[in-house]
């Protein structure tokens, strides 16, 4: 079976669109659908039913679109092996969450400038829904991305992602530990906590869902439904927010906060966003992301075992 034929059905599966396929892939609806029908010929069955104005894959096709995945990687991963002991040399395009770039990736690009200049980093800012979709569309090389264990992602099949880091998350409420805020405090569950606060304005992420749900997961088990107002990216102007008495948001529980602001524990369950390299199934042996995502695994083992240097 043609590859180039494959890769216009995975895309396909993914889309849902011929012409969603044609403008991603830069060629034309007719191409796409005389492609799909040399492969369908080539398969000796139907890979493709009507569906209204649109076409979806039969039970075939979506069989062969499995497949599909297993046998790019493999191409992929052969290409990559063509010269393994290669000098790691290119443009490596990195995308990825503010604090995963200053926590990992800053570190392993002034690690890599020193020991192998010949790799180039290009570093963008990118929430993960964003990362994930610039990887299918082959415009990345590396997304650093996260999750939450209450809110776990859903990865599409193609990308693979490897755990880095994790870190836990508290609410963030204005006032500090001297004016009254202990009293809101007070220990209890995550639930218990969130309770304090019911009828307070939520802040949460402007370009992604994940903290979101965790908000409403948590005001779900304390029997409210909270009040979605404000909605940033930054955590910074997050912090602001809270601190302006605006709202109250999630915030990471092991970074300091702007005065005006007080972190409230959540226990039982904790929050803890999880952090991981993403990339596409097959790329990893590429020379210049291998060694990135070794540099990144090797950072995280370090961060993770007390008993190491520094």
């Amino acid at each position: 079976m043609d590859v180039r034929r494959l890769e216009l059905l995975l895309a396909l599966s993914r889309l849902g669109s011929m012409r969603e396929v044609a403008d991603e892939l830069g060629t034309t609806t007719s191409t796409v659908s005389q492609q799909l029908a040399a492969l369908a010929r080539e398969a000796g069955t139907a890979l493709l039913e009507p569906d209204g104005r649109r076409v979806r894959l039969t039970p075939a096709g979506e069989r062969l679109a499995d497949h599909a995945v297993t046998i790019l990687a493999a191409v992929e991963s052969a290409r990559a092996d063509l010269d393994p002991s290669a000098e790691p040399a290119g443009n490596l395009r990195v995308g990825g969450f503010a604090t995963a770039v200053r926590r990992s990736l800053l570190p392993a690009l002034r690690t890599l400038a020193a020991d192998h200049p010949r790799v180039r980093l290009l570093v963008s800012e990118f929430e993960p829904a964003e990362a994930h979709a610039l990887l299918l569309a082959d415009d990345l090389d590396l997304a650093l991305t996260y999750d939450y264990d209450l809110a776990p992602m859903t990865l599409d099949r193609a990308l693979v992602a490897r755990p880095l880091w994790s870190a836990p998350w508290a609410l963030g409420v204005p006032g500090t530990a001297t004016d009254g805020a202990e009293a809101v405090a007070g220990g209890g569950t995550a639930a218990e906590v969130v309770a304090r606060v019911a009828d307070a304005p939520w802040i949460v992420n402007s370009r992604g869902t994940a903290d979101e749900d965790v908000v409403r997961m948590l005001a779900a088990t304390a029997g409210f439904v909270p009040d979605i107002t404000h909605r940033a990216d930054s955590l910074d102007l997050v912090q602001e927010l809270v601190a302006t008495g605006l709202g109250v948001a999630l915030l990471p529980a092991d970074q300091p906060v702007r005065p005006g602001v007080r972190l409230l524990p959540l226990r039982s369950p904790g929050v803890a966003l999880r952090a991981y390299a993403v990339t596409r199934a097959g790329r990893a042996d590429w020379p210049p992301l291998a060694l990135l995502l070794r540099t990144l695994a090797g950072q995280a083992e370090a961060a993770a075992d007390p008993t190491g240097p520094g």
